[in-house]
Formats: C-alpha cells, sequence, structure tokens
C-alpha cells in the first residue's frame, strides 16, 4: 500500500496485489507499455497519455512526471514511512523525538543496539515482528541510546516505550 499525493494537494491511496491495481479502493485497469527508459504510453479508460518521468529521487520517494506535456510533482509513502509516522519518527518530527513506542502489539525478534551505543540515522535499532510482518524499526537520527527498554522474545503492547535516547 501506499499513499500517493500530487503536487501537495490530492491525495491517494494505491495498492497492487496479485496483478489487480486499486487507487481509493477502486479496481484501476490501464494499458502502460514502455518506450523508453523513462518514457511510457498509457490508456486509461480509452484516453490516451505519454508520460515521460523527469526526475525520480528513490531515497525521498519523490517524482517529477510529465503527462501530456503538464509536469507534476508525486510523493509516496509506503507501509514503512506510515509505520514511521505513527511511531511519531516521519522526518519533520525526527529532531524532537526522543523516545519510540510500539505502534501495535507484537514481538521483538532482535535487538541491534545497547545502552550507551551511539547510531547513526537510518541504523537498525530492532525488528518487531507485528500482524505475521517483520519491521526493521531505524534510528530516526543520530542518537545515542539512552535506554533499551526490550530484549529479544520480549512481547510489547501498543503505546509501549520501547527506547529511550
Amino acid at each position: 500500500m501506499h499513499k500517493v499525493q500530487v503536487n501537495g494537494k490530492l491525495n491517494f491511496d494505491t495498492d497492487s496485489l496479485n496483478g489487480i491495481t486499486t487507487v481509493n479502493n477502486q479496481v484501476t485497469n490501464a494499458d502502460i507499455r514502455q518506450l523508453a527508459a523513462l518514457s511510457y504510453h498509457v490508456i486509461y479508460n480509452s484516453t490516451s497519455y505519454n508520460v515521460e518521468v523527469v526526475s525520480l529521487d528513490k531515497a525521498t520517494k519523490m517524482a517529477e512526471i510529465k503527462v501530456n506535456g503538464n509536469t507534476y510533482r508525486i510523493t509516496a509513502k509506503d507501509q514503512f514511512d506510515l509505520l514511521l509516522d505513527q511511531l511519531g519518527m516521519s522526518d519533520q518530527n525526527t529532531s524532537r523525538v526522543s523516545e519510540i513506542k510500539a505502534p501495535m502489539p507484537g514481538l521483538v525478534l532482535k535487538v541491534f543496539v545497547a545502552e550507551g551505543d551511539v547510531v547513526n540515522k537510518g541504523d537498525n535499532l530492532f525488528i518487531l515482528e507485528a500482524m505475521k510482518m517483520e519491521n526493521i524499526i531505524k534510528a530516526p537520527a543520530d542518537v545515542t541510546i539512552k535506554s533499551a527498554k526490550i530484549k529479544a522474545g520480549d512481547k510489547v503492547e501498543k503505546g509501549q516505550v520501547l527506547m529511550l535516547f
């Protein structure tokens, strides 16, 4: 699942499962053909579109595309970005994060850090299994681990403080 925003105004929920793509929970059938490395032809609802990827930054999940001569700025958030938002660790909040709380009940599979460790932004902190998915929780900024309140095998509840920085 992805949350996609176009030009900072229009919001869409997209998903693709077993070859079926949905936009805002509506099945979407489009014929998409790649013409060149960054150029596509799309037919959707009997309308033809020429799409060119002008720029793409995979790290920030931002793109600029041109559709029939009109330029659009696209940003996307995947399930991990949404989890970081839920944990209060999104980019706009990272400078204020002093703790990590469990976003949902789960099981701690592995802890990569200990008290006193200095970690860099993006370093792995621990793995939380929730709803049969393994989520690798990463450091929101360059921090020192003040207290790790979890160990492998611990069951955690939603909202429980797991680490302090």
